[in-house]
């Protein structure tokens, strides 16, 4: 089967003097029967591309099934008289969400089975509510204060717009109460009189925070704020300690918080302190437990230099006269302040240094009632790991949940008492099949990019793996808007690693794992750190030995996406393949169509091309489509969504057209259109594993891992 030819039709772009032809520009209307036509063909072309790895990809999705426990329950998190948990059932694609009463201040034990808790009141069966739908994608789930209500959206489409409705859980009928087009951030009143949400424009911004009286019709509904400036958006919540009602207004750069009395969810939102260009900030509030009028805003700011952030208060009580911020927590650079979580008795801080994430307890001092400005570290046995916030609604407890895991350790959820000091381990996710992370190596590297600046990577293989040059590699990377690559464990990529695959991250220049100026350092006139990091990250693990060029494959997404068709452009003869998911590929021409979602906003993320020529050239110089060369490209494949509203399906459409049109030598150039899908793929665990095994079979077969690894890997099955 020959690959489909997408026909050339001129298209004029001119900017600042620059006349270029666009000749897939038409790619760009979903509603054209031929354009859908088109993305058939590929995908019929693709299909029949990858028909011989149909047997691997089924052992691969049955190693991924095997490996986990199909039926199994959440450990559940209390908040006022219930213990609320969700549940998976063999055979069922999503959660089912639930709660039981709560009779003291430990988690139920879980049966071993994952069977429902004695006692289990059903909120929402996601089973149920995809009913008929090819995708479905919870968005907001909010219970009222009391417990009375919950408050869920859904999406069946995958473009971001939910369905808001309310449920009655003593009866577990939905009221009348419904509104579409929200986005998923909601928030109760105290009294569950009132809900708060927000919707989306036709440029897929969430713009405005509506409230919505219970039992009244939506078309009542007030519009609270409507954020007209194009960079922002917005969302809506209720604090921990349910003292206020939260509107939060952030572009990239700059933010604005709005506060209410819970109590009062008639009444006007208050601004903390107005926004001011290139000044970020987030609230929260902590409740003095004898003395509301010592109530303080916990607020996590950049102003004034604070680069890595500093954690300031200010009385709450001075709400809404833009009172000082009197340093907490100060800065420190290289230390990159995250978030902060406040309870009854305690503080906590969540930060990252040196690459690694880290949480640090800050108790409220006896003598002075207020919490310590000195926290103490939680410790862990690892020296590379992830470990963030868990979910923790109740405010009055001294205990604190949180999420770890690391590239060996699979997630696990802990509870940490603040009065002991101790960790508690609430459950680690089970592995089947007979996992045991002593039979695999993590650790981290550092290459050296062009400039100097040392580039951490981390990397996962199987023990009896030697760094021969031999090996296959996948390095995945990002490299965008902040956003850390963590280190993490994925039941999936075991099936590389019992094939003797070196699984590695590049913790890329514009990403957040260095700090604040990591990601200056990768964006606007900068991005070309990110690519060139990625890049003397992959030489670097063949310099090591950890791979070969013919055996190693570059996969990123979305942004990373973008990564990936520069890195493809910049240097072809480095990687073999390339997977490219949701890939933001045509990023000029996006970039330059205010039209398009979420392009204004993007503008403090990539530059402005529109009005500055600088950026515009620099943007050009980089963005994957425009840069498409008469050379002999890696083997690439490139999967999207058509209902994407993030990185529109033409981008990569019009990217492997031209490709396929321009490229030199032997073509290897796929693109697979999920046609009832988001951003975030297909919905649904079982139709996420075919997805990824489709993948994974992929990149083995490039890196035609079969022939020899048996000889390779110590122990190994393969």
């Amino acid at each position: 089967m020959k690959p489909p030819v997408a026909a050339r039709r001129d298209h004029e772009r001119s900017r600042h003097g620059d006349v270029v032809n666009d000749p897939y520009f038409w790619l760009i209307d979903r509603e054209d029967d031929e354009v859908l036509a088109y993305l058939k063909d590929e995908n019929a072309y693709t299909q029949a591309a990858t028909a011989d790895l149909a047997e691997l990809r089924e052992t691969i999705f049955q190693e991924i099934k095997s490996r986990t426990k199909e039926t199994d329950l959440s450990v559940p998190t209390r908040k006022g008289d219930w213990w609320y948990y969700s549940r998976s059932v063999e055979g069922l694609q999503y959660s089912i969400h639930c709660r039981v009463a709560a009779d003291g201040p430990t988690p139920p034990a879980l049966p071993e089975d994952g069977s429902a808790l004695p006692g289990e009141h059903v909120l929402l069966d996601g089973n149920v509510l995809a009913e008929g739908h090819d995708f479905c994608s919870l968005g907001g789930f909010e219970i009222s204060p009391d417990g009375r209500l919950l408050a869920y959206s859904f999406d069946f489409s995958g473009d971001e717009r939910y369905t808001l409705k309310v449920r009655d859980l003593s009866t577990g009928a939905d009221l009348a109460d419904e509104v579409g087009n929200t986005y998923v951030s909601l928030a109760w009143s105290r009294d569950a009189s009132t809900l708060f949400y927000t919707t989306i424009n036709d440029s897929s911004r969430v713009y405005r925070v509506h409230r919505h009286i219970l039992g009244t019709p939506a078309e009542q509904d007030v519009i609270l704020l409507q954020e007209d400036d194009e960079r922002f958006f917005v969302d809506v919540s209720l604090t921990r300690s349910e003292r206020f009602l939260e509107i939060s207004c952030h572009s990239e750069i700059t933010s604005e918080v709005r506060l209410l009395d819970a109590d009062d969810p008639a009444g006007s939102f208050r601004i903390v302190t107005p926004r001011r260009n290139g000044v970020e900030y987030s609230v929260e509030h902590w409740a003095h437990p004898g003395d509301p009028a010592r109530d303080l805003l916990l607020v996590l700011h950049n102003a004034d230099g604070k680069v890595d952030f500093e954690l300031a208060t200010t009385p709450a009580a001075a709400l809404g006269e833009h009172a000082a911020w009197t340093p907490f927590v100060a800065h420190q650079p290289g230390v990159r302040l995250s978030s902060v979580d406040a309870f009854a008795g305690h503080l906590v801080l969540a930060y990252r240094r040196d690459g690694l994430t880290g949480l640090a307890v800050h108790p409220v001092d006896a003598a002075t009632g207020t919490p310590a400005a000195q926290g103490t570290p939680i410790e862990f046995p690892e020296t590379i790991y992830r470990v963030g916030p868990d979910d923790n609604p109740d405010y009055d407890t001294t205990r604190y949940r949180l999420g770890y895991t690391s590239m060996v350790t699979p997630p696990s959820v802990y509870d940490y008492d603040v009065t002991a000091g101790e960790l508690t381990l609430l459950k680690q996710r089970p592995v089947l099949g007979g996992y045991d992370p002593a039979d695999y190596v993590q650790e981290r590297i550092w290459a050296t990019a062009e400039d100097g600046v040392r580039v951490p990577v981390t990397l996962v293989y199987k023990k009896g793996v030697a760094a021969d040059g031999s090996n296959p590699c996948l390095l995945h990377g990002y490299g965008s808007y902040e956003i850390s690559a963590d280190p993490y464990f994925a039941v999936p990529r075991l099936s590389l690693l019992d094939r003797g695959f070196v699984y590695a991250i590049a913790h890329i220049r514009g990403g957040g794992e260095m700090g604040r100026q990591w990601y200056e350092d990768g964006k606007f006139l900068h991005k070309r750190n990110t690519f060139t990091d990625f890049i003397a990250a992959g030489r670097h693990l063949v310099a090591e030995g950890w791979t070969s060029k013919d055996r190693i494959v570059g996969r990123g997404a979305s942004a990373g996406g973008l990564l990936m068709g520069a890195v493809a452009n910049l240097a072809p003869d480095d990687f073999r393949a390339i997977v490219a998911g949701v890939p933001f590929v045509d990023a000029l021409n996006t970039i330059l169509d205010p039209d398009l979602p979420l392009t204004v906003m993007e503008w403090e993320e990539w530059g402005n091309p529109v009005a500055d020529p600088e950026i515009y050239a620099y943007m050009k110089g980089y963005s994957p489509y425009e840069n498409v060369a008469q050379v002999q490209y890696p083997s690439i494949l490139a999967i999207t969504s058509l209902n994407d509203t993030r990185v529109g399906f033409h981008e990569p459409a019009k990217w492997i057209a031209r490709l396929r049109a321009e490229a030199a030598g032997e073509q290897d150039f796929l693109l697979k259109t999920e046609m009832e899908a988001g951003h975030g793929g297909r919905s649904g665990r079982y139709s996420s594993w075919q997805e990824e095994a489709f993948n994974l079979a992929w990149i083995i077969a490039k890196t035609k891992v079969e022939a020899n690894t048996s000889a390779k890997v110590a122990g190994s099955d393969h």
